[in-house]
């Protein structure tokens, strides 16, 4: 099957998706393509165990769309860059000491808690997970990506800076998860961790990631300023973000935050230097496209997934347990960060509670599963991770609105303390 083909296949199954969800379901859009998907999914395995040989044709249809190279090479930069394109650079700098720690040390305490919890669990449940596949368990469900729910947070008319914490976050975490996804899954080959060569690769990383992204980020806006024809612009903020984000793999630099700081600055200073309003108008139209086009389309294939897993013994208890786990996790870390923060800034007593149901899990987290070399634990970690995905997606994302509104959050109090 050509990859046009399996295009189209994608293409029109988000789109009957998306008109089934809209005429009868009335969901947000990404989680009633994901939620339709799964139903697909699960019919097609209810017809294979009927005798109706039907869920394995559509496996093979699944396994050729190569998901976590799909996600990782060729859907994440451009999903990034949007969502970053969006950013008011202003509330973002005033929240900025926030969402560094939420996106870093946040993200490394998940890790290690996770790591914990699921090597306890799994040796009581007699799996034994070595040490490391968790740390590279609590990599891979670390990061959050709540695009469904930012759509209802601005509907509820929720602050800026709450909304700037959960975009920042889910924007910056990205790159600090994959880094630490791949230090680990060196440790998985046998050699000894080398902190030295940790944190090189940290900075390495990120730090190239960032520089290169304010590098052709400042060349493109350079560009921007000597034509006024949004055709030509678009095309070039589509060049910046495609053929940065593979410049940036083949350099070995975090591609992810390239694509958040390109987007950044293209989104403000661009937006508001180099732009005409025309230009602006046609620019966030296009780039609103592209991003509810692969939101669908990435929502569809996780759904679609389900055909292609493997369920070895226990591996669908692990997956149960390793919701509360994640849940925990993200909890304690936040907790433990607004604590710190509070002598500095004011936060709304319910804010830790909402920033951790909030921060969903996503497409990444079942790509870098996917990743995983063969061995006797993949099987087992590409199932939780897909039980935690498929359960913030569905449960969290539709429920964290009523939550807000329970808590009384239509404008929560975290602005600083102290001028």
């Amino acid at each position: 099957m050509t990859p046009f083909q399996l295009l189209a296949i994608v293409m029109t199954l988000a789109a009957l998706f998306g008109y089934i969800n809209y005429r009868l379901l009335k969901l947000p859009m990404t989680i009633g393509v994901m939620a339709l998907a799964l139903i697909a999914s699960l019919m097609l395995l209810a017809l294979e165990r009927l005798g109706i040989s039907v869920a394995d044709s559509a496996a093979v249809v699944i396994e050729a769309v190569n998901f976590d190279d799909t996600l990782l090479h060729a859907m994440l930069g451009p999903l990034l860059f949007a969502g970053a394109l969006f950013v008011n650079l202003d509330d973002l700098l005033e929240q900025k000491g926030t969402v560094l720690l939420f996106a870093t040390v946040g993200v490394l305490l998940s890790i290690l808690l996770v790591g914990a919890m699921l090597f306890g669990v799994s040796a009581w449940l007699g799996i034994s997970i070595p040490w490391v596949y968790c740390l590279l368990f609590g990599a891979m469900v670390s990061p959050t990506d709540p695009i469904a729910v930012l759509g209802i947070l601005r509907k509820l008319g929720v602050s800026r800076s709450l909304e700037t914490k959960f975009t920042g976050e889910s924007l910056f975490n990205d790159g600090v998860g994959v880094v630490a996804f791949i230090v680990l899954l060196e440790m998985t080959g046998g050699e000894a961790p080398d902190p030295g060569h940790m944190a090189w690769l940290f900075v390495l990383e990120i730090g190239g990631g960032v520089l290169l992204g304010l590098v052709l980020g400042y060349l493109v806006y350079a560009l921007l300023r000597r034509v006024d024809q949004y055709q030509v612009e678009i095309l070039l903020s589509l060049a910046l973000i495609t053929g940065g984000y593979a410049l940036s793999e083949l350099l070995h630099l975090s591609a992810p935050i390239f694509a958040v700081i390109a987007g950044l600055l293209i989104g403000n200073v661009g937006r508001r230097h180099a732009m005409s309003d025309h230009t602006r108008e046609h620019l966030d139209t296009f780039w609103e496209l592209v991003d509810e086009i692969l939101n669908a389309l990435l929502f569809v294939l996780i759904g679609v997934e389900l055909l292609v897993l493997v369920f070895p013994d226990g591996a669908l208890l692990l997956g149960a347990a390793a919701i509360p786990m994640v849940m925990l996790a993200r909890f304690v870390g936040l907790g433990f960060l607004v604590g710190v923060l509070r002598s500095r800034r004011r936060f709304s007593p319910h804010v830790v509670k909402i920033l951790t149901w909030g921060g969903l899990r996503g497409g990444i987290s079942v790509a870098l599963a996917l990743t995983l070399p063969p061995g006797p634990w993949r099987d087992y970690l590409i199932t939780a991770t897909y039980i935690v995905v498929a359960f913030s997606i569905i449960v969290q994302g539709l429920t964290i609105g009523p939550m807000i509104r329970r808590a009384g959050l239509g404008e929560p109090v975290d602005e600083p303390a102290h001028p």
